[in-house]
């Protein structure tokens, strides 16, 4: 009955989170507001949540990388690729061996094994939580697509480069050609695993749909199923359940352009997932700030076996880590711009460039798959003693989280001003066109559609739900708009309109999913349209 009560508080502390994220008068990030809830609960309420941590990050790894790579574009992945590899692997290396050494120099009472593993966690970087901050000064489109690519495989990379520093701690050695062998193993075995299980399931659905009928609540659940699957396989052949969430979400955004579920189930599956991951990234921000008042507690005993007497150290200690983690992310990502990016500056190339990296640094705040993956270090040693320096290391990685969040939301609308940024065509414009061409392919699937049916409906009927139909697309045409307005069927005949309304549709989605094969519309450009058309069908679903 406790924990069942404890998780009643926590979503409701979530969803009570974003009132006060609207109330206030100043864009302050949602994880920071969730983080002081949770400190409100654990000051005024006698729970403790205990979660063991490899059941935590089962809970909420998966399905937050899953639905990371299913959202993110793969074409503006693969343009910007140099880039992204770039920040997601090699500024990676950077900071787990810098910061790593840097740790364990600053606080010697931390293992250097344990100093690499905290390294590794605070490399990865949070996209959703910039996104936040960011909503009153907008980030570039491409900037974000390059942030979100980057956190989606640094995720992976921090994850597997602190899994390997754990085992290096627990066993007491490292090899590097045997750590080398077994990360080629982990990453290919992890993304073949991610990339089959998502068509394995996908074709299994549609066999089933086939020859059992349709079921959407069902189709729902097994996407949610998708990531855990992939993961646990993985994981059970000794490889990677990180990379092969990663690779699942990816090779769902692929699948789904052969998608064959209702409008319905489609409108009904998004918001089942946005809540899913409302709720795991919210979750995490609870259960650490319920979790800040023992951390401290602890750690402040830790800082005095140091040498230093006041536990105020710790604060010391995140904002040293803090700023060698900005230093390092700045210079490399200069580097990497100078390399990568200088075609798309405009004017002063030093001034623009100086822009740039300052919006990408600040812009690499830590967030949930930090936290979710620092409170996952082992409890106990093999010869069962405790774990050294774990509160420490949980605390360092919760302040750094913090003040990088808090550095974001000051300094990144400051950053954005007079950044000049070319994205190339603009999506409305692109938009624009695909809703002219998508209307032209609707156009003729409901003059087909209506000259198949025509001998076996009411003549003037068709005519009337024909006219309104090829209206409502032709107005498309002419105002580059989706709203139906007064667009509503005859009396007697919605039966008629849905029928003409399928093929309309379909002729659509086929449309716009054959622009995005050709490369002629970004991928989240034809989402947002495909969202319009299931919308659409939706309204006239039997």
């Amino acid at each position: 009955m406790e924990t069942f009560t404890v998780t009643l508080i926590v979503l409701a502390a979530i969803a009570f989170g974003t009132v006060i994220e609207r109330i206030l008068p100043l864009p302050v990030p949602a994880p920071l507001i969730q983080t002081a809830l949770g400190v409100l609960i654990s000051l005024t309420t006698s729970y403790d949540i205990e979660i063991e941590p490899h059941i935590f990050f089962i809970i909420f790894i998966p399905p937050l990388l899953f639905l990371d790579g299913w959202r993110i574009p793969n074409d503006e992945l693969l343009r910007d690729s140099p880039t992204v590899l770039s920040l997601a692997i090699g500024l990676v290396v950077v900071t787990v061996l810098g910061a790593g050494l840097f740790i364990h120099w600053m606080v010697p009472a931390i293992p250097l094994g344990v100093a690499f593993a905290l390294a590794a966690i605070i490399s990865p970087t949070d996209p959703v939580a910039v996104s936040a901050i960011a909503a009153r000064t907008p980030v570039p489109k491409r900037i974000m697509h390059i942030l979100e690519g980057e956190s989606l495989l640094n995720d992976a990379s921090g994850l597997v480069a602190m899994k390997f520093a754990v085992a290096a701690v627990l066993t007491g050695s490292f090899s590097f050609f045997s750590a080398s062998e077994t990360f080629g193993w982990l990453a290919l075995g992890g993304i073949v695993t991610g990339v089959a299980m998502t068509f394995v399931i996908t074709a299994l659905k549609s066999q089933i749909s086939r020859r059992l009928g349709y079921h959407g609540p069902a189709r729902i659940l097994t996407s949610i199923l998708t990531p855990f699957v992939a993961y646990i396989i993985a994981e059970h052949i000794e490889a990677s359940g990180i990379l092969a969430a990663v690779a699942s979400g990816i090779a769902m955004s692929v699948a789904e352009r052969n998608d064959t579920d209702l409008a319905v189930t489609r409108i009904d599956r998004k918001a089942v997932w946005e809540t899913i991951y409302f709720a795991a990234s919210g979750a995490t921000f609870v259960i650490l700030g319920e979790q800040l008042p023992r951390l401290i507690d602890g750690a402040s005993d830790l800082v005095v076996e140091t040498g230093h007497g006041n536990p105020l150290w710790i604060v010391v200690y995140v904002l040293a880590i803090s700023a060698f983690l900005a230093a390092a992310r700045f210079i490399w990502v200069k580097i990497s711009l100078l390399l990568t990016f200088r075609k798309e500056m405009h004017g002063d190339t030093r001034l623009q460039t100086f822009r740039l990296t300052s919006v990408i640094t600040l812009a690499g705040a830590r967030g949930t798959v930090t936290l979710a993956g620092i409170m996952t270090l082992p409890l106990v040693m093999t010869d069962g003693s405790e774990f050294p320096a774990r509160d420490l290391a949980i605390l360092l990685a919760a302040g750094v989280i913090l003040v990088s969040l808090i550095v974001a939301s000051v300094g990144l609308p400051v950053a954005l001003k007079g950044l000049r940024m070319d994205e190339g065509e603009d999506h409305e414009q692109q938009i624009d066109r695909a809703l002219v061409l998508s209307a032209q392919a609707a156009i003729v699937a409901t003059e087909k559609r209506a000259l198949e049916i025509r001998e076996d409906v009411d003549e003037t009927a068709l005519q009337r739900q024909t006219r309104l139909i090829l209206d409502f697309y032709r107005n498309r045409i002419d105002e580059k708009t989706s709203d139906f307005g007064e667009f509503q069927p005859r009396s007697g005949s919605r039966e008629l309109m849905r029928v003409l309304l399928a093929s309309a549709v379909k002729a659509e989605r086929e449309e716009v999913f054959r622009l995005v094969r050709a490369k002629e519309l970004p991928e989240d450009a034809a989402r947002k349209l495909v969202d319009d058309i299931d919308l659409i069908e939706a309204r006239f679903a039997p």
